[in-house]
């Protein structure tokens, strides 16, 4: 029996591999972007009371009503629109399912959308799921700028959409306004849809998180995806949203029900109490996140790695080439077999491989003692 061929090539995801290697060798897993700490205690104990109160049973399929509405209320509060919960807003399996529902239930055979490497592993996969053709278009290493030409020669009479992760996932760089509102202007032009990943929106050190949404002629024609996952360091929780106009949103909902359906009830309440959490719990969380940033970034440098620093995300790219290494795998295969560390090699978020290779992405969504050890350890590539 044979994998489908639309998803042989893929494999086994690239974060299976390095965690459960980080976990055979006993190394420091700075590679899955899950934190190594608990969420907060209002959001725990709201999904606890949720189970004592009795609702453990299938939740209607767009999301419980609590948890829409507190979407819907936190979506005016950041962007100004108002959006019903009942039309607009649904409740995914995190926004991984988010991007498969959105996918499944907009594309036709042949459509193309286009996106940005490095990528998100997801995304091809969700898009070859539905017969449709990713097309791909690098952002290069230093400054990951958007290539507005290049961009511009991509869309086709097949171009169905646009999707755009910022801020990005693993480069840390965050679109620009006028870089957004270039894609928003084509989109408008063409009669594209945007698709976006913004599950890191409250993780930006440096510029400011635009929603696309919010541009001129965007709020009918794009897919805001976001999650809980992030913001609260609750990933296992899996509780994701799209937040769209009530035509885009049933484009969702047709794929959405036909994957999980439903989604777990009592952490759906529990993340009704995330998403209305006040600016003192955001500004505490973007604060700790800096200082974890800074310091992993400034150690990578004292320690030789030529390093991009993030704008945004938890997660750093560095140039690992200062150690000899010839490539990417091969050098975070040292690095977790005999450095102790685990990271991820970026070239399965590549189509043009070249840009990944002189790369490896750490992830800092640890506590400050982990991130303190992983620089001991690394500090053993000088030796």
């Amino acid at each position: 029996m044979t994998v489908s061929h639309r998803l042989a090539s893929y494999g086994t995801s690239i974060f299976t591999e390095m965690t459960r290697l980080a976990n055979e060798k006993g190394a420091i897993n700075l590679s899955q972007g899950f934190p190594d700490f608990n969420g907060p205690a209002f959001v725990r104990s709201a999904a606890i009371d949720a189970i004592n109160a009795g609702h453990n049973q299938y939740a209607r399929m767009s999301g419980v009503p609590p948890l829409n509405q507190a979407l819907a209320q936190r979506w005016r509060r950041l962007t100004g629109q108002i959006i019903d919960p009942d039309t607009q807003v649904s409740v995914t399996n995190g926004c991984t399912e988010g991007i498969a529902a959105t996918c499944l239930g907009l594309l036709n055979e042949g459509d193309e959308v286009i996106i940005f490497e490095p990528y998100y592993d997801s995304y091809k996969p969700c898009i070859e799921m539905c017969g449709a053709k990713a097309i791909v278009l690098t952002l290069a290493a230093p400054e990951f700028a958007l290539d507005h030409a290049a961009l511009q020669r991509a869309v086709t009479s097949r171009t169905r959409a646009i999707l755009v992760n910022t801020p990005h996932n693993p480069t840390g760089k965050v679109f620009s306004r006028d870089e957004l509102t270039f894609i928003a202007e084509l989109c408008n032009r063409n009669d594209l849809v945007a698709i976006t990943d913004e599950v890191y929106e409250h993780l930006v050190f440096e510029g400011e998180h635009v929603r696309l949404a919010t541009l001129p002629g965007m709020k009918d024609r794009t897919i805001t995806l976001s999650s809980v996952g992030k913001t609260f360091s609750l990933t296992g929780w899996k509780i994701g949203w799209a937040i769209a106009s009530p035509d885009l949103s049933r484009c969702v909902r047709s794929g959405r029900q036909f994957l999980s359906y439903s989604v777990a009830t009592p952490l759906q309440h529990g993340a009704a109490e995330a998403v209305s959490a006040g600016q003192e719990y955001l500004d505490g969380f973007l604060r700790d996140y800096r200082r974890r940033r800074d310091l992993l970034c400034d150690a990578l440098e004292e320690i030789g790695f030529v390093v991009y620093r993030p704008a945004g995300t938890y997660f750093v790219l560095a140039d690992h080439t200062p150690f000899g290494f010839p490539d990417d795998r091969a050098f975070c295969m040292h690095l977790v077999d005999r450095i102790g560390v685990a990271a991820i090699p970026p070239t399965p978020f590549y189509d043009n491989v070249e840009h990944g290779r002189r790369l490896v992405r750490f992830a800092f969504c640890k506590r400050l003692e982990t991130l303190h050890a992983a620089i001991e350890r690394l500090r053993g590539l000088r030796r």
